[in-house]
């Protein structure tokens, strides 16, 4: 007598008398350069010392990372690992902290918007130079009104993005004395609507964050137009390193408001939160996307970052009130840094 079994028996007796494919095992390896807020950074704050809104941070020559906020301290310094290294600026020293710089020999140089000045200082406090009339607006060569960057060129030349009031850059020499300036309100070449940030990379040429009209322009030292990287994001600051990678953090490109109830309407609040790393030639080298929030890891409207040598990335956040470290995590972003060492 035979025995018949079920259509499905055969079927998968079958399947199981043939081979199983071999599946090599997936590499994961991250190729994707990773951050990692670091949330006990920074570890102390100087009695009184707490934070306002944060507009600005930089890392000074010996390493340390300055910060720069609107509370009763506005100058703070931290170790990279978090440690208070000193504090100053209280007793009104300063009105509407804005930026704070180092440039290239190390001279530490701050923007004050509400005192419509741009001064060096001593890494102590000490007022070594002024730029503008303090206290007094204006737009000829010895005014400027709410200037809210610098930078400065290896010949000395320094370079100020008065941007708020006149939406112009305006170059001095060393020593203070008004050499040029470029710029007016609007959206053509050379023109500008709330410049809000400024650098300048190892060829001189000027790069300008045109914040509310959507792109970044390139310029030479006196002021000719080179190009611009338009509609890519909104720019609220810029940071080069020595081999000329240009970061950029800020939001996508935002339209207008119905209604704006003033310039700064378009970009405030920003929509979302990101940076890029360009090229001189605007080549897009990589994009992070960072969630918006309050919780370490999160930020809450980006207004100045610096990039450290082992790839760290500090930033000031002026509605968040902090400034925040992340470190780079992945395999990819452990390569990169091992080239650039």
């Amino acid at each position: 007598m035979r025995f018949l079994l079920p259509v499905g028996c055969v079927a998968a007796a079958l399947a199981l008398a043939q081979p199983v494919p071999h599946v090599p095992p997936y590499p994961r390896v991250d190729n994707a350069i990773g951050y990692k807020a670091d949330p006990s950074w920074p570890r102390q704050k100087p009695p009184g010392g707490e934070w306002g809104q944060m507009s600005s941070v930089a890392i000074g020559p010996d390493g340390n990372i300055w910060t720069f906020n609107r509370g009763k301290l506005p100058v703070q310094v931290y170790t990279p690992d978090g440690d208070l290294v000193k504090a100053w600026g209280e007793g009104g020293l300063f009105k509407n902290p804005h930026t704070i710089r180092f440039d290239a020999a190390g001279n530490l140089w701050i923007a004050d918007t509400g005192t419509n000045t741009v001064r060096r200082f001593s890494t102590d406090g000490k007022v070594l130079l002024t730029l503008g009339t303090p206290n007094q607006a204006g737009a000829d060569e010895t005014h400027l009104n709410q200037p809210n960057d610098v930078a400065v060129a290896p010949n000395g030349e320094i370079y100020v993005s008065d941007g708020y009031g006149n939406d112009r850059v305006v170059v001095f020499d060393k020593g203070g004395k008004y050499l040029r300036s470029w710029g007016k309100l609007g959206n053509g070449p050379g023109e500008f609507s709330q410049p809000h940030s400024l650098a300048l990379d190892s060829k001189g040429r000027v790069y300008v964050a045109d914040r509310n009209n959507d792109r970044i322009q390139i310029f030479d030292s006196q002021g000719q137009f080179l190009g611009q990287w338009k509609n890519i994001i909104t720019p609220w600051a810029l940071f080069i390193t020595k081999e000329d990678d240009i970061y950029v953090c800020g939001s996508s490109p935002m339209l207008w408001s119905e209604v704006p109830a003033s310039q700064a309407a378009l970009a405030t609040p920003p929509k979302d939160q990101l940076f890029m790393r360009l090229d001189t030639e605007g080549r897009l080298k990589q994009l992070w996307v960072i969630p918006k929030g309050d919780q370490p890891g999160e930020v809450n409207w980006i207004h100045s970052m610096a990039v450290a040598t082992d790839g760290s990335i500090y930033f000031a956040e002026v509605q968040g009130k902090r400034a925040q470290k992340f470190v780079p995590i992945g395999a990819a972003a452990g390569s990169r840094l091992n080239a650039r060492r």
